[in-house]
């Protein structure tokens, strides 16, 4: 049994080994069909040491790192050949391939990157930290109420850019010994200034929700997916309607763990399918595309269980729902949103009618919503994260000046050795 295991581990190794190789043909051929990056040019550097896998951490900011580059020249560093090759093949920011060290010591040899911003903890990060002279920043992929959002990683960084006062809170809680007022810059969520895309229909008097579940999970602690116990009931009484048109958005991992999630969803993808057909105007849309955007803005309700799915929304300031997990043992955090959300049990999806009419008509959930959005994100009109986020890159930006003349001045300073040695002479 040994035997074949190893055995299995081999050829999974050398698929991707071949993979990787053939990555790295591909990039090399796109890159030398492009420009060269100008001498010089490049203020600011994101590093990505991921591979296509965690493209979706990548994707969310190219909207607002395309609005920075406005101000200050932005590049991506990639290390990973299967990373590089998605984002030259989207609408990224420029991309540096720099997957050895050598190469990335050369290519910022000839930058002028005073920023590095980090989207995630790859452990390869730390191969980053050893240039001093610029500041290292982390900016996350989303904001949430997970274990993630907590990680003592924050102190490898010289900064953190955060939402609003409650991840402040959840640092507070967590962290020890850690200056959250120097080390933190609140900026809330500037994808959301970007929550926009062409619609796969025509507005009009329908009620729009928006469905996006996540995936059931590979453990009790984390069966939030709710395909299997809401999805069904929930997906036809829309359909069933005739005044609702419905966004379903699953999870692309749905179903990977437990099959019979996977046959919910394709259930729920056949009955829109047939509703569509019976009632073209119906519109009704599967949504498994890339973009995150107008999905947000659109819909007039979201519905979404435990994931950033709910942040995202929560961003947009607009009503939501979110789905009580059916698993007892799946865990809860209730120090933020969660204690004081609209929840969705499975019990009442067939009546996610009149559920939405409710939380629609509500005053107090439209008043509780409001707080909430303010507590994580702080001032959510449109442009104002934006502003924030380019605030907050000026600021480094002055305090690397200030560092840097320092450090200028300190160098051209002779030290007493040097002095002594004048006076000898």
């Amino acid at each position: 049994m040994a035997l074949v295991s190893d055995g299995k581990k081999a050829v999974a190794l050398v698929r991707k080994a071949v993979r990787n190789r053939r990555a790295v043909i591909d990039v090399r051929r796109t890159l030398a069909t492009l420009p060269q990056h100008p001498r010089f040019h490049y203020r600011v550097a994101v590093y990505f040491a991921d591979g296509a896998v965690n493209m979706y951490q990548m994707r969310q900011w190219y909207k607002p790192l395309a609005e920075l580059s406005k101000i200050w020249p932005v590049v991506v560093l990639s290390r990973a050949a299967t990373g590089a090759r998605a984002l030259l093949a989207e609408d990224s920011p420029p991309v540096a391939f720099v997957p050895t060290v050598r190469d990335l010591e050369r290519f910022i040899a000839s930058q002028d990157i005073r920023i590095v911003l980090y989207v995630n903890q790859n452990t390869r990060n730390f191969q980053m930290f050893r240039y001093g002279r610029r500041w290292h920043v982390f900016i996350n992929h989303g904001e949430s109420d997970k274990m993630y959002m907590t990680t003592n990683q924050y102190k490898a960084y010289d900064y953190a850019l955060i939402a609003g006062d409650a991840a402040r809170e959840r640092l507070s809680r967590v962290l020890w010994d850690y200056d959250i007022d120097r080390r933190t810059i609140p900026i809330g969520r500037p994808q959301a200034d970007h929550y926009s895309g062409t619609l796969p229909y025509t507005p009009d008097d329908r009620t729009v929700v928006l469905y996006a579940p996540t995936w059931e999970g590979d453990r009790p602690s984390a069966h939030y997916g709710s395909v299997a116990s809401h999805g069904e009931a929930l997906a036809a009484a829309l359909l069933a309607s005739g005044r609702h048109r419905l966004i379903y958005r699953p999870h692309p991992r749905s179903g990977v763990v437990n099959p019979e999630y996977g046959a919910a969803n394709r259930r729920i993808i056949a009955a829109i399918a047939a509703a569509n057909a019976a009632d073209p105007a119906a519109r009704h849309v599967y949504d498994d595309q890339p973009d995150l955007g107008w999905q947000l803005s659109a819909a007039d309700m979201a519905v979404v269980d435990i994931s950033a799915m709910v942040y995202d929304r929560l961003a947009a300031d607009k009503p939501l729902m979110i789905t009580r997990p059916a698993d007892p043992a799946a865990a809860i955090d209730t120090h933020g949103y969660l204690s004081a959300c609209e929840w969705l049990d499975a019990s009442a999806a067939g009546a996610i009618v009149a559920e939405t009419e409710r939380v629609l008509g509500d005053p107090d959930a439209v008043a509780r919503l409001e707080t909430w959005v303010q507590h994580y994100f702080g001032d959510a009109a449109p442009g104002a994260a934006t502003s924030r986020f380019h605030a907050a890159i000026r600021h480094l930006m002055d305090e690397w000046d200030g560092w840097y003349s320092r450090s200028v001045e300190d160098e051209d300073e002779p030290d007493e050795a040097e002095l002594d040695d004048g006076e000898d002479a």
